[in-house]
C-alpha cells in the first residue's frame, strides 16, 4: 500500500518554543506510525538538517538591523509572501502530499501559502498554538491587560495600543496584514479544519464569529512513560518558563512573600531584571536559577512540593501542566484560559482567580500546611490523570480521525 504523505509547515525548523517544538514531534510521531513526512519552513542558523531545506523561504528575523530597503521587503513579505508561494509550488510538485499540517506560519511564510496548497487540491489542517488567527497580536492581551478590542471593532486598535511589543511600526505591520486577512477571508476559506488543544480556545474562536464546525479539539498528550515520577512532597514551590509579563511571576513573588513560603523560578526573559528587583524588594526569599532544561528541570520538578502557573493572559494548553503532572506533582494554575480544564480541584492541583495576590497567597500557605501524604496522593492523581486524559493513543486516534474526515484514510 502507498504510504500516506503528511507535510509540515511552520515558521521555523528546530525547537524555539512549544509550537515549534509539537511540529517537530508531531511529525516524528507520524513517522512513526508509517507516514512519510516533508517539511515546508524558514532559512535560519539553528535549524535542523533537512532534505527538504531547498525549498524553505529565506530568513526573516525582524529582531536584526537591516536598511530600510530591506526593512520594506520585510514587512511586505510579513503581509503576503510571493516567495513562499514560489517555493511552496516547487514542493508540492515534488511531492504531492496527502494532507498538509501547519502550525504557525504567521510573518514568515504568511497566509499567502493556504490559496496555493488549495489550489493543488491539498487538505490543509492547522493547530492553534495561538489566537492569531482572531486576534491580529496573537495574545489578546496588551499592556493594560486582556484585551479583545478588535473582536468587535476595526484592527487599527493594534496601532492605537501599540499590542505588538510596544512598537509603532511592528504593530502597524501587523494591522495591515490583518486587515488584508480579513477582507480576503484567508483562514475561514481555506483552513479545513483548525486543531484547538484547549476548548477554551474553541469557544473563544466561535465569541469572535468563526463558525464551531471549524475546530476540532484535539489535546497535548505527554508519554507518561519517559517521566519518572516523584511523589515525595518537597519544601519549595516551582515555577518554570518564560519570564514576560503575561506569565504573572510578579503576582507569584508578591503571594510567596506574603505566604513565607519557598520559591524557585526557573527560567529567562524580558522583565527578568525587574523581578529580581522586586524580589530584593519583598526580601529575597525566591531563588532565581536562570535557563533549566533536561535533567537539571526535571530534577527540579520531581523535588518541588507543587508547581505553580500563575498566568495572566489566555493560555492555550500549557505542557508544563502536563509535564508537571507526568512527574507526580500537584499543580496550582490560575483560573484564565485553557489552564483550568487540566486541573482537577482539590484532586490533581488547584486553581485561583488570575492576578489576584491575596488568592495565591491563602492557597500557598494552605499547600505548604498540607501532610505530605495528602500532597503525595495529589500527585498520584495527577500522573493518573495524565495517563487516562492526555496520552499518545488518544492524541493519535483523534488525529487520524481528523484525517479521516479530510478524505486521508489510515
Amino acid at each position: 500500500m502507498k504510504n500516506k504523505k503528511l507535510l509540515s509547515i511552520n515558521n521555523y525548523h528546530y525547537r524555539r518554543g512549544g509550537s515549534d517544538v509539537v511540529y517537530l514531534e508531531h511529525a516524528a510521531l507520524m513517522e512513526e506510525l508509517g507516514w512519510d513526512n516533508a517539511f515546508f519552513s524558514m532559512q535560519h542558523p539553528n535549524n535542523l538538517p533537512s532534505d527538504w531545506s531547498r525549498y524553505f523561504v529565506d530568513e526573516l528575523e525582524f529582531g536584526h538591523s537591516y536598511s530600510l530597503a530591506n526593512k520594506i521587503s520585510m514587512a511586505a513579505k510579513a503581509v503576503y509572501s510571493f516567495e513562499a508561494q514560489r517555493k511552496l509550488t516547487r514542493l508540492l510538485a515534488d511531492y504531492q502530499p496527502s494532507i498538509a499540517h501547519l502550525h504557525c506560519i504567521y510573518h514568515h511564510l504568511s497566509p499567502s501559502i493556504l490559496p496555493t496548497l488549495a489550489k493543488a487540491g491539498v487538505p490543509v489542517v492547522m493547530t492553534a498554538h495561538d489566537l492569531k488567527i482572531a486576534c491580529p497580536a496573537y495574545k489578546m492581551l496588551n499592556d493594560e491587560g486582556i484585551c479583545e478590542r478588535c473582536r468587535d471593532g476595526s484592527v487599527l486598535n493594534v496601532v492605537r495600543h501599540r499590542c505588538v511589543r510596544g512598537s509603532l511600526g511592528a504593530s502597524a505591520i501587523v494591522a495591515v496584514e490583518s486587515g488584508l486577512q480579513r477582507r480576503m477571508q484567508t483562514y475561514r476559506r481555506y483552513l479545513d479544519k483548525v486543531v484547538v488543544p484547549s476548548r477554551f480556545f474553541m469557544e473563544k474562536f466561535v465569541e469572535w464569529g468563526w463558525p464551531r464546525e471549524q475546530f476540532v479539539y484535539i489535546p497535548n498528550y505527554v508519554d507518561a512513560s519517559r517521566f519518572a515520577p516523584h511523589y515525595a512532597a518537597g519544601d519549595y514551590f516551582l515555577f518554570f518558563g518564560r519570564l514576560a509579563p503575561e506569565k504573572g511571576v510578579a503576582t507569584l513573588l508578591r503571594a510567596a512573600a506574603a505566604a513565607g513560603v519557598r520559591l524557585k523560578i526557573a527560567g529567562t526573559g524580558p522583565i527578568q531584571e525587574q523581578l529580581h528587583a522586586l524580589n530584593a524588594e519583598l526580601g529575597g526569599a525566591a531563588e532565581f536559577l536562570g535557563y533549566q532544561s533536561g535533567a537539571a528541570l526535571h530534577t527540579l520538578i520531581q523535588q518541588a512540593r507543587a508547581v505553580v502557573l500563575p498566568s495572566e493572559w489566555y493560555e492555550n494548553a500549557p505542557m508544563s501542566v502536563l509535564e508537571s503532572c507526568a512527574f507526580g506533582k500537584p499543580v496550582i494554575g490560575a483560573d484564565i484560559g485553557g489552564i483550568p480544564e487540566m486541573i482537577e480541584p482539590g484532586q490533581t492541583g488547584w486553581t485561583f482567580p488570575s492576578r489576584d495576590v491575596a488568592s495565591l497567597t491563602a492557597l500557598l500557605a494552605q499547600v505548604q500546611a498540607m501532610p505530605d501524604s495528602a500532597l503525595e496522593q495529589c500527585g498520584r492523581a495527577a500522573r493518573a490523570m495524565v495517563e487516562q486524559r492526555f496520552n499518545r493513543d488518544g492524541y493519535v486516534a483523534a488525529t487520524l480521525q481528523l484525517y479521516a474526515d479530510l478524505g486521508v484514510n489510515a
